[in-house]
């Protein structure tokens, strides 16, 4: 292994052959975090619900709060990372971090609720996106035009095979993409902020935006309307796993890593701040941004601060911000398909895990992705709440992914033995066990109902959905794949554990 470079012999050190191509800088890796958590997609699809459910002064305090405590668990993660630098990232660790006896469970289930949750939220994300071209071209048609629950599918399934052909086109383009987008994410919220604050009629007041609390829930308890409020923020600081699932890409893999996803988390509180007030301050009528007729009070916010042709502008440069979230979902969503069938654990292992002989990227794993955002979007033809059922799963199964292996690590601090360049200290514990207390607080906020009385349109089904994933996996675990899954498998010295498409093992 003398011709190996440092990261392919820390790779190698992990039990795994160096099989996709190192494209990624240190910036770029940053980039796929960032795009991924996405402040442009989060907080526009969800800032009529933090309108409602506290309003802006939940939505300014509790995001500090809610970022605050994401940097602790990102913080945790990180550290993590920098030991196990991988692209099977959660579950790889869950497995290393756990006694014999205990590390198939563990990474079974870390790794199942990472991959659906990952799939839902890209799903979403895409969805979301969907939304806000179908608000786009109700702007451009003054309001008179209203997308039928086909277009928004008939977009949502164009836009799944967008991201999935950019991502089929390799690590050269893909490195590409995201330099661009790393820079368009933080640009597009100062844009929008800019714009409408500079032509804005009028400006809320501070009092306004830091201190007025709104209630459109129908929940009585101011307390319980306020955790609800944290939602806003808690959903869209998602997907900073990102970093990890791209590390067997990226150059100084240990360091860059877990500094992404630490910074993610950094530059994206900085901006989703700047970008709640600033839209808070442009607000001209509340009334009509929570009723609006665009389906989206970020458009409506647009359109009442400036004029038409300005809000269908600053819309465009928004749905592209999104669609570098969108590719950058699927970027981590393939490249976790890809590392869990490597270790045998999926159906059909061995076509997931294959790689392309020329462009040594995923292609299977990227085609399957897509193919279950487009047909999780079938339900909406039906159903207007379906698609929200199937999604709510999103959030609350990545936190669970993401608390797993800190919870191993706090259980079985001397399988940690040998931290990586990026570490915690003495400060390690510490931010751990918060971690793994605000994680415990967000999963039980995320199935609280959110809306009183509850109905089949507004009742929170992340908690039949999180049922359903725990039980069918520890149930597929207990009946069936104790008996075959062992956790990670090395491939090193065993060449038959690689598929390359077009070669013969």
């Amino acid at each position: 292994m003398a011709d190996t470079t440092a990261d392919e012999a820390m790779l190698a050190q992990l039990g795994y052959k160096q099989e996709l191509k190192r494209e990624l800088s240190s910036f770029t890796n940053l980039g796929t975090s960032m795009s991924t958590i996405c402040i442009c997609s989060g907080l526009t699809s969800l800032f009529g619900f933090g309108l409602v459910t506290g309003g802006p002064v939940v939505m300014t305090w509790g995001w500090i709060v809610v970022a605050f405590f994401t940097m602790m668990v990102g913080l945790a993660m990180a550290e993590i990372c920098s030991a196990f630098p991988t692209s099977g990232g959660l579950y790889y660790w869950a497995a290393r971090l756990s006694r014999p006896k205990h590390k198939a469970l563990a990474s079974w289930m870390t790794g199942w609720f990472n991959l659906l949750g990952q799939v839902a939220v890209t799903a979403g994300v895409v969805f979301g996106l969907s939304l806000m071209i179908g608000a786009t071209a109700s702007i451009a048609s003054d309001l008179t035009y209203t997308p039928t629950p086909a277009v928004i599918v008939a977009i949502h399934i164009s836009l799944a095979l967008s991201i999935g052909f950019a991502n089929s086109l390799g690590p050269k383009v893909m490195n590409y993409i995201m330099l661009v987008s790393t820079v368009w994410q933080v640009i597009t919220p100062f844009l929008l902020v800019v714009v409408v604050l500079a032509k804005a009629p009028i400006k809320q007041t501070p009092s306004f935006v830091f201190t007025e609390f709104k209630n459109g829930t129908g929940i009585e308890s101011i307390p319980w309307v306020v955790l609800v409020g944290l939602l806003t923020s808690q959903f869209t600081f998602t997907g900073y796993d990102a970093s990890a699932h791209m590390t067997e890409e990226t150059k100084n893999a240990a360091v860059a890593g877990p500094a992404g996803i630490v910074l993610a988390i950094a530059v994206s509180a900085a901006t989703g701040f700047f970008f709640i007030v600033g839209l808070l301050f442009g607000i001209q009528d509340y009334d009509s941004v929570i009723s609006t007729a665009t389906g989206l009070p970020l458009a409506q916010i647009l359109l009442d601060a400036t004029d038409k042709n300005t809000a269908i502008f600053l819309m465009v440069v928004n749905c592209i911000c999104c669609w570098f979230a969108c590719y950058s979902c699927l970027l981590a969503n393939s490249r976790v398909i890809y590392a869990f069938s490597r270790d045998g654990a999926m159906p059909f292992s061995f076509l997931w895990h294959q790689i392309h002989p020329k462009l040594r990227i995923p292609m299977n794993a990227n085609w399957l992705a897509c193919i279950l955002y487009s047909i999780l979007a079938l339900p909406y033809l039906g159903n207007s709440t379906a698609f929200t059922a199937i999604t709510s799963i999103a959030t609350i199964g990545l936190y669970i992914s993401y608390g797993i292996p800190i919870v191993c690590k706090l259980m079985n601090p001397d399988l940690f033995e040998k931290p990586g360049p990026f570490n915690l200290g003495r400060w390690s514990n510490l931010v751990g066990y918060i971690s793994i207390v605000w994680i415990m607080l967000i999963t039980c906020l995320f199935v609280l109902p959110a809306a009183m009385p509850v109905t089949a349109v507004n009742m929170n089904y992340a908690c039949v959905l999180v049922g359903i994933v725990l039980f069918g996996a520890y149930g597929t675990f207990v009946l069936s794949a104790h008996r075959w899954f062992n956790g990670p498998v090395t491939n090193i010295g065993n060449d038959e554990d690689v598929v390359v498409v077009g070669k013969t093992a």
